[in-house]
């Protein structure tokens, strides 16, 4: 099946995760509109800032509609706004939220801008070379419930994480030449409509 990807357009770094999908032979579709969410196998929403995001998929009950594929199973997966957007609970904030995982989400817990940083996490379900992660501005899960699989953690921190359909990072694989967690998110979606 040659899987049509959508890519949160409306902020943020979309165009990278566009590259990289292209590049793994994805059709990419980028979601501006609820509209454009007829037909894709799964959906990406990219790092940025997750408040403006959040405002925005307000509008045109875009949310609501991501919300309601979330909820039957499609393969959605978060890089750090996203990943915040897609956590329950998000400490000291009323921001709005997708409600779909079951975790507690701490936004800029590395510092500010200026504390972004790179290094290389240990995922075991992505083999035994580690892999690159790019954290900027970067959130993490301060809590997971148990249906939660923590997939990588950083300084004891959660930076990576899959609760069946849903997958969040803390930090930017669209941002390195390591497709690896592009691919692991195509095989979720293989997985799903292979149902």
């Amino acid at each position: 099946m040659r899987k049509c990807v959508g890519v949160l357009a409306l902020q943020g770094a979309f165009r990278e995760h566009r590259q990289v999908l292209e590049q793994l032979g994805c059709d990419v579709v980028e979601v501006r509109k609820t509209s454009d969410l007829e037909g894709i196998h799964g959906l990406i929403i990219p790092g940025g800032e997750s408040t403006t995001i959040g405002k925005l998929l307000k509008t045109d009950e875009m949310g609501e509609k991501i919300k309601e594929l979330g909820t039957k199973d499609l393969p959605i997966f978060g890089t750090c706004a996203g990943m915040i957007l897609l956590s329950k609970t998000i400490i000291n904030s009323d921001q709005y939220s997708l409600n779909l995982m079951d975790t507690v989400v701490e936004r800029n817990a590395f510092g500010r801008q200026v504390a972004s940083f790179e290094t290389d996490l240990f995922v075991p379900a992505m083999g035994s070379n580690s892999l690159r992660a790019v954290f900027i501005r970067a959130p993490y899960l301060r809590e997971v419930a148990p249906n939660v699989g923590i997939l990588a953690e950083y300084e004891g921190k959660i930076v990576f994480a899959r609760q069946g359909n849903l997958l969040a990072s803390a930090f930017h694989p669209e941002l390195t030449s390591d497709q690896r967690v592009h691919k692991y998110f195509l095989d979720m979606i293989d997985e799903h409509w292979a149902k």
